[in-house]
Parts: structure tokens; sequence; C-alpha cells
């Protein structure tokens, strides 16, 4: 028998996972952007993956997306809260204001629904959100996927993780049918399924992503230390990487580890552990920032070398922190190029998902053929075979091609 499902939030969080339940089930998906809502009734992606496109191409997909909160709730057996939630440094904390607007809202239409958290969190959040709407039939369910690959990652998720109070037998059994719905849209059915505590769940998702970056940065450091010293990155990471406790993935050094999840949940762990012994946590942001101040010392010196009289241009190759996405959230090479600017440097950009002539003061060129002719060195986070013609003047540390 079909459930009603609502997702609130058109995103890389949301718009995957309701595409994949509605297959199955009646999904509703609300947003405020009347775009993003009209793009997909009109089986338009938001979100650029390839799987996604296709998956909107099935005429068995029983989704629709809405403005309006009252038609998306108030039927749903099952609401999940898929908002953006960016961290904030003023307040060392999440900013999750349209979270906790989402679950007043849902709690107000419909308070029978279980309310599934899958937006990045602080830790205690969850039980917070119970407490302050008096409102027992809230849990949390960690996003585990790439925003690149996040139809494939939910279609073959590794784990299932649910924070859900243990001796709530009832609500452990709506959970328990929750993540049934999960296992039945993936490929892979002997996923594994972990029942933990409320904060314990939330803790896995920081504890998660704080680790990736710690990769990430171990990585990108190795790649600092031998592009100095003139050693091989690719022989030594390679013959570290054969090991197989450590493994061949995240190794792929960059200009630094960016996106939606690594540095907010890095950031909001170290938060945390503000009254906790640790010395590890609280150096792998200081890791990262060390690795763009390198790289932009790196590139001014390169540019002053291939322009020694006079003013060199920087272009900047795609802003984007993976390939098949569109956001340029908390990218790395946005942060590159902010101290390549300060360093009275030109930067111009070329980045396709810009519809405009300039982007935070920086001037977009439109054309690439243009773009590979008035740049002086080309900065490139990844590498693409288009620069293939133009390959000695671009500056990546992209060794192994790919993300």
């Amino acid at each position: 028998m079909k459930k009603v499902i609502a997702v609130s939030g058109i995103s890389f969080i949301g718009l995957p996972l309701a595409s994949l339940l509605a297959l199955k089930n009646k999904v509703f998906i609300a947003s405020t952007s009347e775009r993003k809502v009209e793009k997909i009734n009109n089986r338009q992606s938001t979100i650029l993956d390839d799987l996604l496109v296709k998956l909107f191409n099935t005429k068995e997909l029983d989704l629709t997306a809405t403005l309006d909160y009252e038609l998306a709730y108030k039927d749903a057996d099952f609401v999940i809260v898929a908002n953006a939630s960016m961290y904030d440094r003023k307040t060392n904390s999440f900013d999750t204001s349209k979270v906790e607007k989402t679950i007043e809202t849902i709690t107000k239409i419909n308070p029978n629904a279980l309310i599934i958290i899958k937006s990045s969190i602080p830790l205690g959040f969850t039980q917070l959100m119970r407490e302050k709407y008096n409102n027992k039939n809230i849990i949390v369910s960690p996003l585990f996927a790439r925003e690149s690959n996040a139809i494939y990652d939910n279609l073959h998720p590794k784990r299932i993780i649910i924070g859900c109070p243990k001796d709530d037998k009832e609500l452990l059994e709506k959970a328990e049918e929750f993540a049934s719905l999960l296992i039945d849209i993936s490929k892979d059915k002997e996923v594994p399924v972990l029942y933990t505590g409320l904060m314990e769940a939330e803790a896995i998702k920081l504890f998660t992503n704080t680790y990736l970056a710690m990769r990430v940065a171990f990585f990108n450091e190795l790649d600092t230390y031998t592009k100095i010293k003139g050693l091989d990155t690719l022989d030594i990471i390679n013959g570290i990487c054969y090991d197989p406790r450590i493994g061949d993935f995240y190794n792929n050094p960059s200009f630094g580890y960016g996106g939606s999840s690594l540095p907010n949940d890095t950031m909001q762990l170290e938060a945390n552990f503000k009254d906790i012994p640790e010395c590890l946590i609280s150096s792998i942001s200081k890791s990262n920032h060390i690795r763009k101040d390198f790289i932009a010392n790196d590139i001014y010196e390169i540019g002053k070398k291939n322009v020694p009289f006079g003013e060199p241009t920087i272009g900047v190759y795609r802003l984007l922190m993976k390939k098949n996405s569109d956001n340029f959230n908390l990218s790395s090479t946005k942060s590159v190029i902010k101290r390549l600017s300060k360093m009275g440097l030109r930067v111009v950009i070329y980045e396709p998902n810009l519809y405009t002539d300039s982007f935070e003061g920086y001037e977009v060129i439109a054309s690439l053929d243009e773009f590979l002719t008035i740049t002086d060195v080309i900065i490139a986070n990844r590498y693409d075979q288009c620069l293939d013609d133009v390959s000695e003047k671009v500056y990546t540390r992209d060794i192994f091609n790919r993300d």
C-alpha cells in the first residue's frame, strides 16, 4: 500500500530522496521557490545529477512539488525535513531557523505524522525540538549522500541510521516502517540498519564528516610537502593507499575541502568539543585554512613568474566543489580567489552555471575560448579535458582526475 510522504526543502538532500520514494509512494515536496516548484512539476531537475534527470522521465513517478504546505503535510504519514542549515560562525552553531519553522508548521498541520530530520543539525537538536513543540513524533535519520551523487548513494546506502527513543515502542515501530521504505527504494536489500538514541545518531553524522575532512586535509598536507620538496605526489599516495587499512579513497589532493557538509559539520563538532580535552578535532579546520593559504601563495608566485612586468590575469575554471553539482557553497576555490584578490591579482571566472557578467565582484567570462585566451594562469580545483590545449598554464592539484 502506498504511503503519503512529504518532503520539506528542494535540495540535494530532499529532491533525490523524494524522487526515489515517489516510485512507490505518493510524495509531495514543499518549497518557497516558485521556480523550483515549476521546474519539478515540469519534470526538469533543479540539481545537476544525470541519474535524477533519467528518473524524472519515469512515468511511475508520483511526485508533486508545491508551495502549499497545508497540501503537502495534511495527509502525510511521514514528513522528511531536508531544509538547508548553514553554519553560523558568530554563534558557532548551525542556523536551524528554517528547520525549526518547518517542524513547527508540520506539528500544527499534522501532529500525528512521523517527522524525520535529515538536515544538518547540532548535537541535542532533535530532543530540543521534541520538547519545544511538545511533539514526540520527531526522530532523526542523518543523510550520508554525496552532493554530486545523491541518487546513486540513496540507491546504494552503506547504512541507515535511525535516532529514536528505544523505550517508545509505538514510535520505534513507525521508525522501522520508515527504514523499510528506504530499503525498499534501494538496490541493495541487505543494508545495515542501526537504531540509536537521538544524540548518538546526530553524533554519527558529525564524526563521520569530520573524519572525512581530516582525511582530505591529510592528503592535502602530504601534497603540500611533496610539491615543496619536488617529490612525486602520485607515487607516494599510490604507495600509501595500496595498504588496505588505508584504502584508495578520499585521497585526491585539492585546494581544500569544501561544499555543504564537511566544513559545516567539522566546525559544529569542534564547537561541541569546547569543554572536552582534544587536539585533533580543532586542528582539522586550521589545516584546511593553511592549505588554502599555500595554494594561493603558490598561484601568486607562478602568476608573477609568467608575467614578471605586468599584472597577471588569473582565470578560475569552475567554482564548483564537485562534478555534477550546481552548488558553490563554501567552495574552496572561492576561498582561494579571495586570497588572490587581496594580493592584488586580477581574477576572472568561467562558470557555465552563472548567468551574470560578475560574481561577488569578479568578472565572469561567458565564452570558454575567450577565457582560455585572456588568462595567464588558469586554476582548476578539478581538471577537465577542455583545458588540454592550454595545459601549460593550468594550475591544479588534481592528480587522479576525480572528485
